[in-house]
């Protein structure tokens, strides 16, 4: 009878994505720390009632599309853990869907903060690319409107003031119960309750490896902190999981 084989969980924040292009939010060079005034196009509340928010926050879309570079180093070593017949499931902070481009099923992504991928209309709730609006702002609509009904608007991402899809996370924390090794990766870990399936998975007996370039809360908890760049020290540490579910 064959042994069971260890599950992995992997939590990723926006670290895992300046690589390719994206900026960091909250880290010490993040957009937050430079602009802090740059949070409130990302505030369901300042969105939906000032135009004018609306009309930043499509251009700063725009702007980090174009920027988009595709999946990086760190992406494809999560593939490359995927593909090596371990059971993983990537638990995601990222809108970007620059896991799925990389190669990972849909089926193994939880998208804890939703997807940039799609807007979806506040009103009458028609879903739609982002690509075709980002185009139409590119035409030279400010603040483009559903062509269904005139509603506004909005990336089917969670903004501030919003909730988390309660089934994607009750999924997550599934996981994170069930995992054997819990790997945290470019996350600070200090936005909630996402940073709480940390506390999940070591509670319920899981190692932890944290892959950050900055101190987390939760970096007394783990078996190994890694402050190493993510593009490198992701790889390495497949390899050795890989090699360590082998020996």
């Amino acid at each position: 009878m064959n042994a069971k084989r260890p599950l992995v969980a992997v939590l990723t924040g926006a670290g895992i994505s300046t690589d390719s292009g994206i900026p960091d939010y909250r880290g010490p060079q993040g957009l937050w720390q430079r602009d802090p005034s740059a949070q409130e196009i990302v505030t369901i509340g300042p969105y939906l009632a000032d135009p004018d928010v609306r009309r930043r926050s499509w251009l700063m879309r725009r702007d980090v599309a174009a920027a988009v570079t595709g999946p990086n180093a760190g992406h494809l070593a999560l593939v490359e853990l995927e593909r090596s017949g371990l059971p993983v499931r990537v638990l995601t902070q990222n809108v970007d869907g620059l896991h799925q481009r990389s190669g990972l099923p849909d089926r193994k992504v939880f998208e804890l903060h939703g997807t940039a991928q799609q807007v979806q209309c506040v009103g009458c709730g028609a879903r739609g690319a982002t690509a075709d609006v980002l185009a139409r702002v590119a035409a030279g609509e400010a603040d483009p409107a559903c062509t269904a009904c005139g509603g506004v608007l909005k990336p089917c991402t969670v903004m501030f003031g919003e909730t988390l899809d309660p089934v994607v996370l009750g999924n997550a924390e599934a996981v994170a119960q069930n995992c054997d090794l819990f790997v945290a990766v470019g996350t600070l870990l200090k936005v909630h309750p996402v940073a709480g399936l940390v506390r999940l998975a070591v509670d319920a007996g899981a190692r932890l490896v944290i892959v950050n370039a900055e101190p987390t809360p939760y970096d007394p908890l783990a078996d190994e902190v890694i402050r190493k760049p993510i593009s490198t020290a992701l790889p390495a540490l497949v390899r050795r999981i890989i090699a360590d579910s082998r020996a």
